[in-house]
């Protein structure tokens, strides 16, 4: 390395010096300490002592983790499919030429960017058992709804119905992946006497694979971390701890019960759940997954 590129380094390192500064302070340090109190008996305000892998093997026996476990694969099983279905379905509709199409797409994304806070507030309202919209919509057709809120066979589908509200943000991307695919190509479909639904199926899926694959890393990430909206919704995981999910525990452990060692010892575990399904996704689709480029 010369003289003048070791100047541009430097002066490259310096400007990217505070960036750093603050990466190692509140990334790579903090995940340190996790990895260091998951083998320790941390509750924070007393020094933390170590005692080796005991807070994983405590998970072996612990019959709330395997429940919160169970809850939140089951939670991601659904809601990740129903979302990526239904913002693929309304970026197609949006995507055809039609009368108010900008106020559509706004109107649909913006729920997306709500704090999801008053998301949460706004869902226990629509599915109060007793005043809320949803069992009154059922009224209207002589369905009487359930405690969608109480009743621990309904909890689970209730936060999958809830999370439908997040399907803005992967909308936008399918509209910016179908507006991207040659119009040649549904012309030359139409000559062959192809269908719409066949032109769905066999041009557009196909080509806007790579977001497909993107939206569905995304949606998994994010079904496996939720926290806010059952946090709120489903206080302590709601009846029996039916819709107790991971996030949620870890929280509880941490905050609630003082054992900051186990919550870092799980989610050191639910690190090691998102990387491997991931992984599982990637090899999944990584052969069906088209680049134009390729």
């Amino acid at each position: 390395m010369t003289r003048n590129e070791r100047r541009k380094l430097g002066m490259g390192l310096l400007f990217i010096s505070p960036w750093l500064i603050g990466f190692a302070l509140f990334g790579i340090y903090p995940i340190c300490m996790a990895v260091y109190y998951s083998f320790c008996d941390y509750d924070v305000l007393r020094s933390a002592v170590w005692v080796g892998p005991m807070n994983y093997t405590d998970m072996m026996s612990d019959d709330v983790f395997w429940k919160a476990i169970y809850n939140t694969l089951f939670y991601a099983l659904f809601s990740v499919p129903l979302g990526l279905m239904l913002a693929l379905v309304i970026a197609v509709l949006l995507n055809r030429p039609i009368a108010g199409r900008s106020f559509f797409r706004t109107f649909f994304y913006i729920p997306s960017i709500v704090p999801l806070v008053a998301v949460a507030m706004v869902w226990m309202w629509l599915f109060n058992g007793d005043l809320g919209l949803m069992n009154y919509g059922l009224s209207l057709i002589g369905i009487e709804g359930p405690q969608w809120l109480a009743d621990a066979s309904w909890t689970k589908p209730t936060l999958i119905l809830s999370s439908v509200w997040q399907v803005g943000g992967a909308m936008v991307l399918f509209l910016a992946g179908l507006q991207d695919v040659p119009k040649s190509l549904y012309e030359s479909a139409d000559l062959d006497g192809a269908n719409p639904l066949g032109q769905f199926w066999h041009i557009s899926v196909p080509m806007v694979s790579p977001v497909i694959y993107f939206n569905l890393i995304i949606g998994i990430i994010g079904s496996i971390q939720e926290f806010v909206k059952p946090f709120v919704m489903l206080p302590g995981g709601g009846e029996n701890r039916s819709a107790l999910l991971f996030a949620v525990y870890i929280y509880e452990n941490a905050f609630l019960y003082g054992n900051m060692g186990y919550a870092c010892a799980m989610a050191i575990v639910l690190f090691f759940i998102i990387m491997f399904l991931t992984w599982l996704a990637t090899r999944a689709m990584g052969r069906h997954v088209y680049y134009a480029g390729e």
